[in-house]
């Protein structure tokens, strides 16, 4: 059994998306110290037990609460109760696997080439989006784009920024061009500007232009499995080639497919300043 993985997407992946898991040792940054107690009466500098996980890369602070409620993590042998406080000298389990603070936080920028899997391993040994950034830090996709899809992608052990990015109430909008089959009428581009009726429900308002012939630009905050390829065949245009090409405030069309670059702390202040929670 396995902690939950690192991204989470309210249950809402990305467009193209899903969840991978966690396991062995988690985690890699370093938590900043709030004046608090820990759950051992112990060393100043602590604080909430799930900040302190989500900080450290494990999964977004909702996720990390549920493995604390489901009496899955413990603190300095102790199992830990919703509430607790931990530090960077307290020692955090999760199901047996240390939750390290040995590695300082990186974030990567990939272009993810079609082909390529948002995961962070495959039991099937295919190749995955982790194997394009350098080897030593666990990290994880944020958020998926499929194997057939192409484009921008974060890599990273950032836990908290990871939910921002993915959970749909904090609004990020991510960019996509989709090359369809056929030309799209008004008609069409009205139905995915205002909503698609889809077998998971009716998704939300999209920004939609159509900046060639068959390639549709469509902006969205919110994700679901494959739902923009759902979208357009919904329209009676299929999708035949989906590149993401912004993540938020973030872009970069000089990044080829298969390379990665290192965000600078300015990007990740920019990624955190645009995940704004959503009021509808």
């Amino acid at each position: 059994m396995t902690p939950a993985g690192a991204p989470d997407h309210g249950d809402a992946a990305s467009p193209d998306g899903g969840q991978d898991g966690t396991q062995g040792r988690l985690g890699r940054s370093t938590p900043d110290g709030r004046d608090a107690v820990a759950p051992d009466g112990g060393q100043d500098g602590a604080e909430r037990l799930h900040k302190v996980m989500a900080r450290a890369g494990v999964a977004s602070r909702r996720s990390c609460e549920e493995l604390i409620a489901a009496g899955r993590v413990t603190v300095n042998g102790r199992v830990a109760q919703i509430g607790d406080r931990a530090g960077a000298a307290d020692r955090i389990e999760i199901d047996g696997a240390v939750v390290t603070w040995d590695a300082a936080m990186v974030h990567y920028l990939v272009n993810k080439p079609r082909g390529v899997l948002s995961a962070a391993s495959d039991d099937r040994g295919r190749r995955c989006v982790t194997d394009l950034v350098p080897a030593g830090v666990r990290v994880y996709p944020v958020g998926r784009l499929d194997a057939d899809s192409e484009g921008l992608i974060i890599v990273t052990n950032d836990g908290e920024l990871t939910h921002r990015l993915t959970h749909p109430s904090w609004g990020v909008p991510k960019e996509y061009l989709a090359h369809v089959d056929g030309m799209p009428a008004r008609g069409a581009l009205a139905q995915l500007r205002t909503g698609i009726e889809l077998d998971d429900g009716p998704t939300a308002p999209a920004v939609v232009s159509m900046p060639q012939p068959s390639v549709l630009r469509i902006v969205m905050h919110e994700g679901r499995n494959r739902q923009i390829r759902r979208m357009c065949d919904a329209v009676g245009h299929p999708v035949l080639r989906l590149v993401r090409t912004r993540i938020g405030p973030l872009t970069d069309p000089a990044l080829r497919p298969g390379e990665h670059r290192t965000l600078s702390a300015d990007e990740v202040r920019e990624l955190h300043r645009a995940a704004k929670r959503r009021v509808d």
